[in-house]
């Protein structure tokens, strides 16, 4: 029996051990996708408590606290702080197997030099030690400790940019942030506040009166201008499914002007067609722009919707679907192929029986002039334990070319969410490891070694640079 999560855990092999002591561990980070707060970067005040650091917006683990029956009060309640963290202390022993489990020990070891085990016997001992030890950790002292070089955080369309602009011309900020240009609300036409959303919110922030669908196409652009004059070059789209159902130009005027208009909720044939019609539009853009368009399917989002009534969006309510359809995938790319309108795209699905589907049909499309052009992506939620990783990159080895991936983005929601980095890169030694050791792949460890620093690495450098 191997002890209690050692420094070499997870990695089974010494090749794995070798790969990742000498290779991957001492890399920056590039994290081209994740929930995190500007203003919190921006202002880089030292952190009240632990439980502020471990789980503010963090949605993964509030799932667990939920699942062990805890109060919501203890979760996105009004509880105070410590007790929160004694329930959230209190549930992690029950996550074995939970990939929440050993990235929480990684937390404290990495951030504290806290090596207990964190439980309800615990808690107390550990939140009087480290807290004495978090007043010296920031936002940006974070970011440093990790090595993060960029950082890609989802901004709607709508918002205002300045923080954004402040921090790229802060000096004492080392970490590239860039805003990732998010259009979901517009995209959801079926939801109740589509109307609101595109007039007050949308439409304001463009300056555009929005009432055809050329005025839909116009606004997204005018906001698309603004994110680009600041850096931007990464878009990013959550949805429920694949839709491809293209419309006339006539048709697309009817749906938005009825749907704006307040004149009944469109059908799912409407739905499909404008989702069509936007994504369509907006991917021609980004290969017209250079930027990368990232593409996460599967999720259904609030599917309790009293929570989110309650609550608000974004509790951790979201679930997997089956929408994922190859043959609308298929149909998506070869209408822009025609064009040859494809952009640099990671696309994923959160439902673990999509990946090898996905990768098929972007193998159908990679071509000339850009090493793994179309990528592979991972997702965190439902797919960040050991085995939805693995899926990932096995996916990526048999369709596609492991030696151009691009690693997987954090998709963190707090900063110590970052050490996901440590825990994908500890997934990808042990993979490639066990290869060598079966005498799959030549121990070249030249060869090795520069496959390891260009997946963790120098591919997302390429990729985001050109």
């Amino acid at each position: 029996m191997k002890k209690y999560i050692q420094d070499d855990v997870m990695l089974q092999t010494k090749a794995a051990k070798r790969l990742y002591d000498d290779y991957a561990a001492i890399l920056p980070i590039i994290d081209y996708r994740t929930h995190l707060s500007v203003e919190e970067i921006a202002g880089d005040e030292p952190y009240r408590n632990l439980t502020q650091l471990m789980l503010k917006n963090a949605s993964e683990k509030w799932r667990l606290m939920r699942a062990n029956g805890v109060e919501e009060k203890y979760i996105t309640g009004d509880a105070p702080d410590r007790e929160k963290f004694q329930k959230f202390a209190e549930t992690l022993p029950k996550a074995i197997g939970n990939p929440i489990y050993l990235n929480t020990y990684i937390e404290l070891k990495s951030f504290f030099g806290c090596e207990e085990i964190l439980s309800g016997q615990t808690a107390e001992k550990i939140w009087n030690d480290v807290n004495g030890k978090r007043k010296d950790l920031s936002p940006r002292k974070i970011l440093a400790k990790e090595k993060v070089e960029s950082l890609g955080i989802l901004v709607d369309p709508s918002e205002e940019l300045q923080r954004f602009e402040q921090l790229h011309q802060d000096k004492t900020c080392l970490t590239d942030i860039l805003p990732v240009f998010c259009p979901d609300k517009a995209l959801r036409i079926e939801d109740e506040e589509w109307e609101n959303y595109m007039k007050y919110e949308l439409g304001t922030a463009a300056g555009i009166e929005i009432s055809t669908m050329h005025d839909v196409y116009e606004a997204l652009s005018a906001r698309m201008d603004a994110f680009g004059a600041i850096g931007c070059c990464t878009a990013d789209h959550t949805l429920a499914a694949i839709s491809y159902y293209p419309a006339e130009n006539f048709e697309l005027d009817d749906i938005v002007g009825r749907t704006i208009n307040g004149k009944g909720s469109p059908s799912e044939k409407a739905r499909e067609q404008y989702q069509t019609a936007v994504l369509l539009f907006l991917a021609k853009e980004y290969a017209r722009r250079g930027w990368i368009m990232q593409l996460e399917y599967a999720v259904v989002r609030d599917s309790n919707t009293r929570r989110a009534q309650q609550l608000g969006p974004d509790k951790g309510d979201d679930c997997l679907s089956s929408g994922c359809r190859g043959d609308n995938l298929a149909k998506f790319f070869d209408r822009l192929n025609r064009e040859d309108k494809i952009p640099k795209t990671i696309i994923s699905s959160r439902n673990p029986a999509d990946g090898a589907m996905i990768a098929s049909v972007i193998g159908v499309f990679q071509g000339s002039g850009v090493p793994g052009k179309l990528q592979l992506g991972g997702s965190w939620t439902f797919q960040g334990d050991k085995e939805g990783i693995k899926a990932q990159l096995a996916n990526t080895a048999n369709f596609l070319l492991l030696g151009n991936a691009i690693h997987m983005p954090s998709n963190a929601r707090s900063l110590l969410a970052l050490n996901r980095h440590e825990y994908y890169r500890r997934i990808l030694c042990n993979f490639i490891g066990r290869i060598v050791e079966n005498g799959e792949y030549p121990a070249d460890w030249d060869a090795l070694g520069k496959l390891i620093e260009d997946i963790c690495y120098n591919n997302a450098k390429q990729y985001f640079a050109e």
